[in-house]
């Protein structure tokens, strides 16, 4: 009997490990209809246009920042990053999206699948993971 109990926590442990976290604190309302994005050059291009589009699609003005763009450039500005690995494909296994009204952090997206093991689940479409992101990060739209 104490043999089949650790068997199922250590079963239990296990998939614990294979866990996706997704955590989004939604930017309140916001004034201004403009967001400044801090380009990251370090991610591939596509994350930077598939929230670009996002954004435009809530009814946000989008201007591109250069790399190490101060957080104060702009009123509304924001920060991006992702990465990939690689397990029978690859797939963007992070993502992490700030939002700053006048250089004070207002909201954060994340995406985590770092610890997602055998879970299938990570194998998304990152296009429609970053649109998923902005859609609960900003649930208003602009001017809302």
């Amino acid at each position: 009997m104490r043999i089949h109990t650790l068997l199922i926590i250590a079963a239990a442990a296990s998939l614990g490990g294979c866990a996706i976290h997704q955590t989004v604190q939604p930017v309140e309302r916001l004034e201004a209809k403009q967001i400044c994005i801090v380009h990251n050059g370090d991610v591939r291009e596509g994350v930077f246009e598939s929230y670009r589009k996002a954004l435009e699609a809530k009814g946000y003005a989008v201007r591109k920042l250069p790399a190490g763009a101060s957080l104060i450039e702009c009123p509304i500005t924001s920060t991006y990053t992702a990465n990939w690995r690689w397990d029978l494909a690859l797939y963007m296994a992070y993502a992490e999206i700030k939002v700053y009204n006048n250089g004070k952090p207002v909201g954060e997206a994340k995406y985590d699948s770092t610890r997602g093991g055998g879970n299938m689940g990570k194998f998304i479409d990152a296009d429609k993971k970053i649109t998923e992101l902005v859609n609960q990060l900003f649930p208003g739209g602009a001017g809302a």
